[in-house]
């Protein structure tokens, strides 16, 4: 079995300098296995490293990150598959999730999962995206 592990490049304009982020909780950006693409959860950060306060800024953020990903690899986000979001205050941020969400995800739609928690990994963050893409059959 053949992994490719997606690595972002440090002098990223999407990512920044939240790059460093991936060696210090040791994980990939993305992992491409069996002709699928792993995207782990991405959140709502500004490559300067603040978090900005609206939903609808995070949510475009991360949709932002995950199309980057995608581009490193030669996809675009008609590529995903399967999405799942996890929210902070879920009743409270959907309206603006799903606008920032309409404004950036076309169809052919992937599967969504919609998932409400109680906190993320830092204090601020209301969104994380996780997604799956599919490579085209000739790759």
């Amino acid at each position: 079995m053949t992994i490719h592990t997606v690595t972002i490049p440090e002098d990223n304009a999407i990512f920044g300098q939240t790059t460093g982020a991936f060696a210090r909780f040791g994980y990939s950006a993305a992992v491409r296995a069996h002709g699928l693409l792993f995207i782990a959860g991405t959140i709502g950060r500004r490559a300067d490293g603040t978090i900005p306060e609206t939903i609808e800024e995070q949510t475009e953020i991360a949709i932002q990150r995950i199309k980057e990903i995608l581009r490193l690899e030669n996809l675009d986000l008609t590529a995903l598959v399967d999405v799942t979001s996890y929210h902070v205050d879920i009743h409270q941020h959907m309206p603006g999730f799903i606008e920032a969400k309409q404004r950036l995800i076309n169809a052919p739609y992937p599967t969504w999962t919609i998932i409400g928690v109680s906190g993320l990994a830092s204090p601020g963050l209301l969104v994380e995206i996780r997604a799956t893409a599919v490579y085209p059959d000739n790759t």
